[in-house]
């Protein structure tokens, strides 16, 4: 067998993969672990639609009984939503859940691990890992970013979780060679915030600029996705200091509680979430929207290269 026995794709994403057609892959892993439910099943429709609207195909993906899934029925995305019993799987989890048919919520590595296989280049999500607060104690770093490091997938986000050490993040991705392109911004974005106080390394102006820099560098064999960060529309943003707060508290609260590895993220969102009397998600439920919507652009632009 190989990895391709494993993946089950739908016959409207296979068609569009087969035709040369924009698809932009989805995460679950913020709908399992990320949103109560029902919010979280009116969010995921709600982003299938704008990548139908901008002229895309949506491919949410999931571990369900021993099969990498390429896009969901409607059945599967609400036993996702409901997230009962639903395992969070990153890439060393992976081959574990699909042999004991576990059902298991993607997280960005493992959504671009699954995107790669399928052939989808472009992956939309909310924000992604880094290196954790106090990472040169806990040794606590994403495997997002290793996976960015080794795998062919475009990923626009707004930037990293702000409860991420954003610096130490951006000093990892610039050592394995992994391109931070901001979408028309200088600034890194910090999720909940338009401006992190650090530079992205290229202003890519346009969805066409950020398609030519991808096909340039996977045409010259070198390996490794990107990041876009696409800021939160200013809106939306957040205060600086008043979030920064927020964090600060959770982040001690975790660490009174001993919280870590795959817990933390969880812990700290829905933290952040009580502290700020929900704005936080509020925000992130528009960051995604506008990230799925810029992904979409990117892919269709893609398509034509």
């Amino acid at each position: 067998m190989t990895y391709q026995d494993y993946l089950s794709i739908t016959p409207e994403i296979k068609q569009a993969l087969d035709e040369g057609k924009p698809v932009v892959a989805l995460e679950s892993t913020i709908l399992s672990h990320g949103m109560p439910y029902p919010e979280n099943l009116e969010f995921a429709h709600k982003v299938e639609e704008i990548i139908r609207g901008e002229g895309a195909i949506p491919a949410t993906t999931a571990i369900i009984n021993g099969q990498l899934k390429v896009g969901l029925n409607a059945q599967e995305l609400e036993l996702m939503c409901k997230g009962e019993n639903i395992a969070k799987a990153s890439r060393r989890d992976v081959a574990v859940y699909l042999a004991t048919n576990q059902v298991a919520a993607t997280t960005v590595a493992t959504t671009m691990m699954i995107a790669d296989m399928a052939g989808i280049r472009v992956f939309a999500t909310g924000g992604i890992g880094g290196v954790h607060r106090y990472a040169q104690e806990t040794m606590d770093i994403s495997a997002d970013l290793q996976e960015l490091a080794n795998t062919n997938v475009c990923v626009v986000s707004a930037g990293c979780k702000s409860i991420l050490d954003i610096g130490l993040t951006l000093e990892y991705l610039e050592t394995f060679g992994v391109p931070v392109l901001g979408f028309n911004t200088d600034k890194f974005p910090a999720f909940y915030c338009d401006d992190s106080g650090f530079n992205v390394d290229y202003n890519a102006k346009d969805a066409k600029q950020v398609a030519k820099i991808m096909k340039t560098k996977w045409d010259l064999g070198l390996k490794g996705g990107f990041i876009v960060g696409n800021p939160i529309p200013k809106e939306y943003s957040m205060d600086k200091d008043y979030i920064n707060g927020a964090i600060d508290k959770a982040v001690q609260m975790a660490k009174e509680k001993g919280i870590h590895g795959k817990a933390t993220t969880p812990f700290l969102l829905a933290t952040i979430k009580d502290l700020t009397g929900g704005d936080s998600l509020a925000s992130n439920l528009q960051l995604a929207y506008n990230n799925a919507k810029v992904a979409s652009q990117i892919a269709i632009e893609y398509s034509k290269l």
